[in-house]
């Protein structure tokens, strides 16, 4: 959850930390604080709510310059939003400074073992325990990375740590295990950050960090080692996007930007998919093909908007290999004792590549000798370095917390490992796979032209500003649009929405609906699927006899919809399985703008966080 920013080199830290912060706002906003090594002691300011809270006390009382720092977003978890739980966290003395992302679970026990030994403690959080600890073991080896290290194999949990010393005021020390933390690398100075959009503005140049290590960074290098002080091997890679990527670029909102972008995110996530010999390749695949074509199973698990993307997965792998295929959320997956073994194959979609639960469910598959396959949109992540195979998305960063060109790019993904599955299995010809991606690089062009076409759903959704309650209802494919279609105006718009399989209404969500109550229907096309559409237009009879507002999403030349239909929103003809990847986005700018009309907060909205990091 928790943004995570250091700095080791010749810049002033505070100002390389705070733009820093600024960029991983979004990963919480409940605090923000800083902390610089200058003048023999330590320097540090934090305040509760949003960073701009920060940013006014640091021109009302600055902090001595220094070009060592660290600096923390918070998403809070132990202890409320309060100016004495936000990080850093520092021990009795004065002397270190801790931040943290994630949860140390046998916090209680330390903090009474703590208490015992006469240290005060001033805080609610888990976190303080470790800037006390860390004061400990450095009044006895006055090394920073070696006191870490002798914390954290007492740590249980789930935890990325950073801090700094006044002893040691040009050394940053960092800890992973189980949440994000990657290294940047520039000439003559260092980052530390949770998400490389922290330091992309001064370097391209990144480490990977793996489980159970601690990094070191001075001015002059970095250094790696496990819990256990051993040296630990790193990779190193490039990220292929810059700092202009993050900026919002004349939009209002990041959403409404990334919104935008879709079209180019799911062209780019096409790209360089076939390879010389027609056959369609993914990006890292350690998985032989015999292996493949002996796979009897297929689990999806996932979370929130990537859990959508994964229902709709369900339809493209079952329809175009004949495998059975499952999909579950990766919070409730391992606590059921699924079934699984080496021929099962989970898919484990991210967009972050860090989802806590996505990464249980994972490992637990592994542990039963399962397959995995991820897909995700973050180079380096350690869902995809603890995967089988892997297909990036190539979203390009994705700032607000609300996902809308992560989940346009996790559906590519998807239909393409469908099809991969596919062509292993032998289900599928290749003159029919090379068909089904001549439509999908189709797609990116149709999003635009919705795009084109959105004022008035944006004027429609200003209409409802003032109502309680939002339904949506979908067939087939459809439905999982609807289930996101709500999700997004329960982010966003804080109010009471709903997604339901349109063949469910009369089981009782009919008992909803109520006179001028809105109502999205999601229409599958008239075209091949013919039974299911004209049951939907008798859902959509059904609802309007009863008093509902009818909002309609249907294709270009589907006038049986005309009649029933209040607001009609149309979107380009699209083979049924495609339809989510245009359907969508109506949806995604209805409830921007709906949010927008609320008075809402778009980008950041209440108690949520873009990557959730802990369970």
């Amino acid at each position: 959850m928790c943004g995570i920013v250091g700095y080791v080199g010749s810049q002033s830290a505070l100002d390389v930390v705070m733009a820093g912060l600024k960029r991983l706002e979004y990963r919480g906003y409940d605090s923000a604080g800083v902390a610089v090594p200058a003048d023999g002691g330590l320097a540090a300011a934090k305040r509760a709510g949003k960073l701009v809270n920060l940013e006014k006390e640091l021109l009302e009382r600055p902090l001595p310059t220094g070009s060592t720092g660290i600096g923390h977003t918070r998403w809070a978890t132990h202890g409320g939003p309060t100016d004495g739980n936000a990080h850093p966290h520092l021990d009795n003395a004065g002397r270190v400074a801790v931040v943290h992302n994630g949860i140390i679970e046998n916090f209680a026990v330390l903090r009474a073992e703590l208490a015992g030994r006469g240290h005060e403690l001033t805080s609610e959080t888990d976190t303080e325990v470790v800037a006390h600890l860390l004061a400990e073991e450095f009044s006895s080896c006055a090394d920073l990375a070696e006191s870490m290290r002798l914390v954290c194999r007492r740590l249980q949990g789930a935890f990325t740590l950073v801090a700094v010393h006044a002893d040691e005021p040009d050394v940053v020390v960092g800890a992973r295990r189980n949440s994000p933390l990657v290294v940047g690398v520039g000439e003559g100075e260092a980052f530390l950050a949770s998400d490389v959009a922290a330091f992309i503005a001064h370097t391209r140049s990144a480490i990977e960090l793996g489980q159970d290590q601690v990094v070191e960074l001075r001015r002059d290098g970095v250094t790696v080692t496990g819990f256990d002080g051993r040296p630990a091997e790193v990779r190193s890679y490039h990220v292929d996007w810059d700092a202009s990527a993050a900026e919002k670029g004349g939009y209002d909102y990041f959403m409404l930007k990334e919104i935008a972008e879709q079209p180019r995110a799911v062209a780019d996530t096409l790209l360089g998919r076939i390879d010389p010999a027609g056959s369609l390749t993914l990006d890292e695949v350690r998985i032989s093909p015999s292996e493949l074509r002996e796979i009897d199973k297929v689990v999806i698990v996932a979370c929130g908007t990537a859990f959508h993307a994964g229902l709709i997965a369900k339809y493209a792998i079952e329809h175009w290999t004949r495998i059975p295929c499952e999909v579950e959320l990766a919070s409730e997956f391992r606590y059921r004792d699924p079934i699984l073994d080496g021929r099962s194959l989970v898919i484990a979609i991210s967009q972050s590549g860090e989802t806590m639960d996505t990464l249980m469910a994972l490992r637990h598959a592994r542990e039963q000798g399962s397959k995995v396959l991820a897909i995700c949109n973050t180079n380096g992540s350690t869902i995809p370095r603890e995967s089988d195979a892997v297909l990036y998305t190539h979203a390009g960063p994705e700032v607000a917390v609300a996902s809308t060109k992560a989940f346009l790019t996790q559906l590519v993904a998807c239909y393409l490992v469908a099809l991969y599955l596919g062509q292993v299995r032998g289900t599928k010809w290749g003159d029919e796979i090379q068909a089904v991606i001549k439509e999908l690089s189709r797609i990116s062009r149709e999003v635009e032209r919705v795009l084109e076409t959105m004022e008035p759903v944006r004027a429609l959704a200003r209409t409802l500003a003032e109502k309680d309650t939002v339904l949506f209802l979908g067939r087939h494919v459809g439905y999982p649009v609807a289930l996101e279609g709500a999700l997004k105006l329960k982010e966003l718009a804080y109010m009471h929405a709903e997604g339901f399989a349109a063949g469910e209404l009369k089981h009782g969500p009919i008992a909803l609906i109520e006179e001028d109550l809105p109502v999205v229907v999601v229409v599958p096309s008239p075209r091949g699927r013919s039974v299911l559409h004209d049951k939907i237009v008798s859902n959509i009879q059904e609802i309007r006899a009863r008093g509902a507002r009818t909002i309609v999403i249907a294709e270009e030349g589907d006038e049986a919809v005309v009649p029933y239909a209040d607001h009609l929103i149309r979107i380009p003809a699209t083979p049924t399985l495609l339809q989510p990847l245009v359907a969508t986005v109506p949806l995604q700018v209805f409830a921007c703008e709906l949010a927008t009309a609320r008075g809402n907060e778009v980008d950041q909205p209440r108690n949520l966080a873009k990557s959730v990091t802990v369970e």
